[in-house]
């Protein structure tokens, strides 16, 4: 007897609720999604909704995760064109501002994300950008690329400031504008880590 099992089946359907609320969040909004409606769009109950992820906000939660898992991915596969650490981390950065550019990225991960889960720094997601962080930033302490700070501090303070640039430029009325200011600024603070040669 072939078919799927009950676990196959279950993952398929939390990948469905997940697709469908990616799609809903980006095009509607949090506040405005209806989840009875996101359910019978891929032929689900709302008890289904509730199985997989809890609530809405739940769902939410693992919709701003893949998100954002994606554009940390996006930025270190541009970081890894850099010949160096310290270009490569910058780089990185850079271009997770950039990804502020993006309406889906905009909407869920930047606007309504912080609105209604709270603090982006207690996210997983943000969590493994700054343990990856800090681990880059002690290899350059210790290379004597990065002056002799706390990794732990400087990692915070440099996601915080691209995760805070890319937000700025999410909401500004002019992100065009915004965009270039916010990663000068974001350089010009990271290049004060560097130690003097």
């Amino acid at each position: 007897m072939s078919g799927k099992s009950r676990a196959e089946t279950m993952e398929e359907n939390r990948a469905k609720i997940l697709s469908a609320a990616r799609k809903t969040f980006a095009e509607k909004g949090f506040a405005a999604a209806s989840m009875d409606e996101l359910t019978a769009d891929v032929g689900l109950t709302r008890g289904a909704l509730y199985h997989n992820f809890g609530d809405k906000k739940g769902l939410l939660a693992a919709v701003v995760a893949q998100v954002d898992g994606e554009m940390a991915a996006r930025a270190l596969a541009i970081g890894v064109r850099h010949e160096n650490e310290w270009d490569a981390l910058l780089a990185e950065g850079i271009a997770y501002i950039e990804l502020a550019q993006e309406p889906e990225v905009q909407r869920i991960v930047l606007l309504d994300g912080p609105a209604y889960l709270g603090d982006p720094s207690q996210w997983p997601s943000q969590d493994a950008c700054l343990q990856l962080t800090e681990r880059t930033l002690t290899r350059l302490i210790a290379d004597g690329v990065v002056k002799p700070v706390d990794a732990g501090a400087a990692a915070r303070l440099l996601t915080g400031a691209a995760l805070n640039a890319a937000s700025w430029v999410a909401a500004s009325k002019d992100p065009a504008t915004a965009l270039p200011q916010a990663i000068e600024s974001f350089e010009a603070l990271a290049t004060g880590l560097l130690a003097k040669r």
